[in-house]
């Protein structure tokens, strides 16, 4: 037995010298093809110059986002969205405790940093108005009542994936809070949780297209006659790309996809960089009035803010047709927001950001005494407390967020919005991918979030001694300055006297 034994176990030892052997030679042959490959091709002079090795530079760069994320980079480090923001909303998402220990690691020293001005008897829990709903759309047949102040901001089917529109339908109906379509259609999976939707009418006019891509009446009283859709949105411009169109790429428009646009499947979705009917603020009236008179609800439309000149403009417009003419709100998103797919150059370094551009326009409203009549949503990496709360001291009626509630699905920032390969299912069309995204799990998770801000920006509030969050106004925040002083809001933007042939209107 001991001779068979030792067969048997010079026998293994033979065909693991023989394997590993097979495997070593098998290697060699690998590196030397690669590195055939590499000193041939002339695209890559790091590969040529260092072959085989060259390689791995690609790799540790596609790597970097990773080890960055995880291991290297502080709580407040990472852009667009650091760790202690998508933290803060994930804890708010699953409603866990979100109070901090020991001190806070934010830097308020930096110039522009945003502090709200606590008072010295602060509003009593029993003193603290409910929040009611704001009324848009005054002369509409149909206007809306809308209830929560925080909004859940455009995104496209297509961009995002089924159970992701499905769970932030359900999740803002169990909020209270409206959710916009975004430019790619009206699809049934925003419907299938029974909330309030705003449909963007984006350049393409996906959904209310005819043959031709021309805006469609027909369609649009179709639209309209579904009892959730409450508001229509003109899109205008996008923060994160002025001047250029949505972009889906061929590999996210999946038949579905492409009947509820319009468009073929499989191809490349390219909104115009613009509404080729629309070239001036009175054309832009007129569509506005054209889509309010069609459907019966109120109208607005969405824009970065860049040269504000034409704001100016169409003010001057809506006196002469009349104030009820005038769009019901405006959407004003900021330079620096994001979405799937842009060209860097416009991400970058195109419009202003919307902590500029929204005194500025509500400053330029309120001067033509039309501040009551239009409202005004505040759009563009507004994902915490403190940035909703600034946004309604600087001038917003609402706020809306697509990043925030992203977030709250479950979104781990990976960057891979654009390739159809994102690992948390929200982003892709991968059936295997989205498999971890339960829409009823996020849909709690999406009201959770919601509930949350609201309640964390009236603690704020009362902090600066307001009844509720509509009621903080500029001079309840101070602005750090270069030098490491604070000075207060209402002085670096001061609110503008009516003009005076508009003082009656205002009356």
């Amino acid at each position: 037995m001991d001779s068979i034994s030792n067969l048997f176990v010079m026998g293994a030892l033979q065909f693991m010298s023989t394997l590993f052997v097979f495997a070593i030679g098998l290697a060699v042959l690998v590196i030397a093809v690669v590195f055939v490959m590499d000193v041939s091709q002339t695209n890559d002079a790091v590969r040529k110059n260092y072959p085989v090795l060259g390689r791995f530079r690609s790799l540790f760069t596609t790597l970097g986002e990773f080890f960055r994320q995880y291991f290297f980079a502080m709580d407040r480090e990472e852009m667009p969205f650091n760790r202690a923001e998508r933290e803060w909303i994930g804890r708010a998402s699953k409603n866990k405790d979100n109070t901090i220990a020991f001190g806070s690691s934010k830097n308020l020293s930096p110039a522009g940093t945003a502090i709200f001005v606590n008072c010295p008897f602060p509003t009593l829990t029993e003193d603290a108005a409910v929040i009611q709903p704001l009324q848009i759309g005054p002369y509409c047949r149909h206007p809306y009542d809308a209830p929560s102040l925080f909004n859940i901001s455009g995104m496209s089917y297509g961009a995002l994936s089924k159970p992701a529109v499905k769970a932030l339908a359900n999740g803002a109906r169990m909020a209270g809070c409206w959710m916009n379509t975004g430019e790619g259609g009206l699809s049934p999976h925003h419907l299938d949780g029974g909330c309030d939707i705003v449909f963007q009418i984006g350049t393409a006019k996906y959904g209310v297209r005819d043959e031709l891509g021309n805006l469609s009446d027909d369609k649009l009283r179709d639209v309209a006659d579904n009892p959730n859709v409450r508001m229509f949105e003109l899109k205008m411009s996008q923060g994160a790309k002025p001047g250029k169109g949505g972009i889906l790429p061929g590999v996210k428009v999946t038949p579905e996809i492409a009947a509820i646009r319009g468009i073929p499947a499989g191809e490349d979705s390219i909104s115009p960089n613009r509404h080729p009917e629309i070239d001036s603020a009175g054309e832009m009236l007129d569509m506005i009035n054209r889509v309010r008179d069609v459907t019966g609800k109120p109208v607005g439309f969405k824009a970065v803010i860049g040269a504000f000149g034409w704001v100016e403009t169409m003010c001057e417009e809506i006196h002469t047709r009349g104030i009820e003419c005038a769009p019901d709100f405006i959407t004003i998103d900021s330079g620096d927001g994001g979405t799937g797919a842009a060209p860097m150059a416009l991400m970058d370094n195109v419009g202003l950001l919307v902590k500029e551009s929204l005194p500025l326009i509500s400053d330029i409203f309120h001067k033509y005494a039309l501040r009551d009549r239009i409202r005004i949503i505040a759009s563009g990496k507004l994902i915490t407390p403190s940035e909703v709360g600034l946004a309604l001291a600087s001038g917003a009626d609402f706020v809306t967020s697509a990043r925030g509630f992203m977030f709250s699905l479950g979104c781990i920032q990976a960057l891979k919005c654009n390739r159809n390969t994102c690992p948390t299912g929200i982003t892709t069309h991968n059936k295997r991918l989205q498999k971890g995204l339960n829409p009823t799990d996020k849909a709690t998770k999406v009201a959770n979030y919601c509930h949350n801000m609201i309640h964390e920006v009236e603690v704020i509030s009362h902090s600066c001694g307001v009844r509720r969050p509509r009621l903080l106004r500029r001079e309840h925040v101070r602005i750090v300055q270069d030098n490491g002083k604070s000075v207060p809001m209402n002085e670096l933007y001061p609110r503008p006297e009516i003009l005076p042939e508009y003082c009656e209107a205002a009356q």
